[in-house]
């Protein structure tokens, strides 16, 4: 059985992820050459290591305690999917609100946990003024067909922040 509640930070710790399954086989990625999109050969395997739980770990608590939202899919008790939203407006008339993480774990993915999760996150930012979500996400072109499926575009305006730390992202956004 689902179920979906927003998560407080002192609940955010490594043994909530115990069950979380991140990996994912890549073999194919979108990229941006030359201003065309291109599906390139790209395999690797994505997965997290500790150091990457504590990391998230920590952005994930700030997200809640700064005002953010974090928000999570449970199965029978165990993480499945989590969302994070940051609360600061960026993007000038776009008014952007930044999906700063979305993830399904493997063993479960398939199932509308991104897409529930997603829908929520559409959701709660509206509700804050929002008019659009930006997402920095994963070039892999699995992940590149959910955000299209919901309803997500190429940015219009690029966030620096994002295209330093994760240059194969593809910039995206949705209108809320």
């Amino acid at each position: 059985m689902l179920q979906y509640r927003n998560l407080r930070a002192e609940e955010i710790n490594r043994a909530l992820f115990q069950d979380f399954i991140r990996h994912q086989t890549v073999t194919k990625c979108r990229r941006k050459e030359k201003n065309l999109w291109v599906i390139k050969d790209d395999p690797f395997i994505d997965d997290w290591s500790e150091a990457d739980y504590q990391t998230l770990i920590a952005c994930l608590k700030n997200t809640v305690s700064s005002g953010g939202l974090v928000r999570a899919a449970f199965y029978h008790g165990r993480l499945k999917g989590f969302v994070s939203v940051e609360p600061e407006l960026f993007g000038g008339e776009q008014r952007y609100l930044d999906l700063s993480s979305l993830h399904v774990s493997e063993d479960m993915r398939g199932q509308g946990i991104g897409t529930a999760l997603f829908v929520s996150a559409k959701e709660w930012a509206a509700k804050r003024g929002a008019a659009k979500l930006y997402i920095s996400a994963h070039s892999a072109i699995e992940s590149q067909a959910f955000y299209t499926a919901m309803g997500c575009v190429e940015a219009q305006v690029y966030n620096q922040r994002h295209v330093e730390a994760e240059p194969y992202d593809c910039q995206l956004e949705c209108s809320l």
